[in-house]
């Protein structure tokens, strides 16, 4: 829910089809029940949940799979072709129509919709991201009261669009003509569910006189200092006139279907980064502008706000309704988030501007100069000239910066100035100890992979989907030769890459977690250790939106940590240097660490007779996180590691670095 500021109505959880809040003046009517939908022109209609979208509505009428389950993915993308539509019908009396204005006021509807009250079309949206407020006085009447919303398919305008400009080609992919969440047409690490629905709250509202908006209060001092110096220029945050280090990780939404997004998951998400000792979260740009309560727990923990605008990796059009549309956008949403003192800096797009300046589009499309040109003239009057401006008339308290990073990896300046994405590591392969050299002033994205639980993998799978490398896990593998970038890791730091083929998917995931323990480890000491040249070192990424293997370090299943998370918490305290340790687990000469457990209540004791490396403690069918694992034993070292609740009967295992690597010897 979100508090809407600027009037004296208010919105509370309905428990029938209406719900009203009113006072001398104005009211609120929620319209969240009685929905029903169907797919456009068919004859049954069936119950439909707002907020919502359309996957989420067919999963709970049984009438398709979970989309998420095997490779069931692409055996729905017929979904996003069709065009869907939704309705209800409420009652109003003659009593509430007596005021003076009545609005229909949809918070989001994704994305390409027409709506109609009573017959007549009383509203076509185009933006996801926009609140769309209509006058509908005149198309009400006391009783009942029909809406119906037909959602086009977004999949299909984008491509007709694309076609439309040719043979002009906006790189690089259709997605970016409309104002959508661009990871709903999939990304290395998310499915491709083109959805569509009416995703956040809708209402009506009924008032005599609107009151006047109320000017926000700061009540902290926010700067991004960018001065040149002799090494290049510099890039920190500073808070109340202190500098100050920014730990923390890249945000991605927390679920392809966002109306499973609930206030739980949102505190399961943060508590997992105020947990890591994180400072900072970067809301990146392919996703959404996150609820309130995202941000109503950023401020409660103390955790500050990158925020980017939704671009991400694309060029736009340099039409006036294209702009006139994003201008609408980004000022509601500005106008919505800037009472949140967690948020530090408003951020054009992600990777928009090294994309078109290092990603080879010229040459692999074949662009004419003339094509480039027009390009970037529209690049630069979008993000460094007009919505810098659109900011400042509504929040004139808060840094902007046109791009992240200004600089791709490959190029010495990403080092010496501005914010990098550092993906010399992973991307191109190069080894972990070469952050030694390559740090910049603040790496707000660099990552390593790691498969997802193998919990998580035990409920996307079948039995039979369970060896490396099945047609069902690489379903669940988004990345670009994914497989080989992680094999090739472990075979330079953990085992020779010819017994991989023969290794037991659980096996395999835990080695993976255990190298992505290894890197963020090192990399975030490395960062730390060479403060104050670097400032901030934001990991890629904190959460997922699928199961899926991918650079998070917490799971899609209940959030759980994934061995990542663990080396982060401890390398991002405060109290102790962070350590680093580039010895490569693959030289080490492991022994049999004999390690025995014993259970006390909620308290598992382990201890190891010879040193033990990344322990791993895993108790079957367990929801919560430990307050350790992964970690390393000194011979004859007894640790306690407690887990929350009670645990009839639990059924545990326990195993260390020693017993994987010598089942493939």
């Amino acid at each position: 829910m979100k508090c809407k500021k600027g009037f004296y109505w208010f919105v509370i959880l309905c428990f029938a089809n209406l719900s009203f809040v009113a006072n001398a003046q104005n009211s609120s009517v929620v319209l969240k029940n009685g929905w029903q939908f169907r797919q456009e022109k068919t004859v049954k209609w069936n119950a439909a949940t707002v907020p919502g979208e359309v996957h989420t509505d067919l999963l709970n009428n049984k009438l398709i799979p979970d989309p998420y389950y095997r490779d069931n993915e692409k055996k729905l993308q017929w979904i996003e072709k069709k065009n869907w539509e939704y309705k209800t019908s409420f009652q109003i009396s003659a009593e509430i129509l007596k005021r003076k204005n009545t609005e229909l006021v949809f918070d989001g509807l994704d994305t390409y919709a027409t709506v109609y009250l009573n017959g007549k079309l009383v509203l076509k949206a185009n933006n996801m991201f926009r609140q769309w407020r209509v006058d509908v006085k005149k198309y009400l009447h006391p009783g009942t009261n029909k809406l119906v919303v037909v959602f086009l398919s977004a999949q299909n305008v984008v491509d007709l669009l694309a076609k439309k400009d040719l043979p002009f080609v906006i790189p690089d992919n259709p997605r970016l003509y409309v104002r959508k969440a661009q990871y709903h047409f999939g990304w290395d690490w998310g499915p491709k569910f083109t959805t569509c629905g009416i995703w956040k709250e809708v209402r009506l509202e009924t008032f005599d006189e609107k009151t006047p908006e109320k000017p926000y209060v700061l009540n902290r001092k926010i700067e991004l200092v960018q001065q040149p110096d002799s090494l290049g220029k510099s890039f920190y945050f500073k808070i109340d006139d202190k500098p100050v280090y920014m730990k923390g990780a890249n945000y991605i939404p927390s679920d392809a279907f966002l109306s499973r997004v609930t206030k739980k998951e949102y505190e399961k998400v943060i508590s997992m980064a105020k947990d890591a000792n994180m400072n900072m979260l970067r809301v990146w740009g392919g996703g959404i502008y996150e609820d309130d309560y995202f941000y109503d727990l950023c401020d409660k923990y103390g955790i500050n706000v990158w925020q980017d605008f939704m671009f991400a990796g694309t060029m736009v059009p340099g039409d006036k309704a294209f702009f006139d549309n994003v201008k609408e956008e980004v000022q509601y949403q500005v106008k919505r988030l800037r009472h949140h003192p967690s948020i530090v800096l408003w951020c054009g797009n992600n990777e928009s501007d090294e994309a078109f300046k290092n990603w080879g589009w010229q040459k692999s499309m074949n662009m004419s100069k003339q094509d480039s040109t027009r390009l970037w003239k529209d690049y630069v009057r979008l993000f460094q000239d007009s919505i810098p401006k659109w900011v400042k008339e509504v929040d004139n308290k808060r840094p902007y910066i046109s791009s992240s990073p200004l600089f791709g990896w490959g190029k010495e300046k990403s080092i010496t100035e501005g914010d990098s994405h550092y993906w010399g590591t992973w991307w191109g392969l190069e080894d972990i100890e070469v952050v030694k050299n390559k740090t910049g002033r603040f790496v707000s994205e660099y990552g390593m992979q790691a498969m997802p639980n193998y919990s998580s993998i035990e409920k996307f799978t079948s039995p039979e989907d369970r060896y490396l490398f099945s047609d069902v896990l690489k379903a669940h593998q988004k990345a670009g030769k994914g497989f080989t970038k992680l094999n090739s890791y472990l075979n330079r730091y953990f085992i020779d890459s010819t017994k991989v083929k023969n290794m037991k998917v659980a096996d395999y995931t835990y080695l993976t977690q255990c190298l992505q323990h290894y890197s963020l480890k090192n990399i975030i000491g490395i960062h730390r250790s060479k403060a104050p040249y670097n400032m901030g070192t934001l990991v890629w990424q904190l959460n997922d939106c699928w199961p899926v293997a991918s650079w998070s370090v917490t799971d899609y299943y209940n959030r759980q940590p994934k061995a990542a998370w663990y080396a982060m918490r401890e390398a991002y305290r405060d109290d102790k240097t962070p350590e680093i340790d580039l010895t490569r687990p693959i030289d080490l000469k492991l022994e049999n660490p004999k390690i025995t457990w014993t259970i006390k209540g909620n308290e598992i004791i382990i201890k190891a007779l010879k040193p033990a490396k990344y322990v791993y403690v895993e108790i079957k069918g367990y929801e919560g996180k430990l307050t350790d694992n992964y970690m390393d034993l000194k011979a004859g070292e007894e640790m306690k590691l407690s887990f929350e609740g009670k645990i009839t009967k639990p059924i545990i295992t326990v195993m260390s670095l020693y017993d994987v690597i010598n089942r493939y010897k």
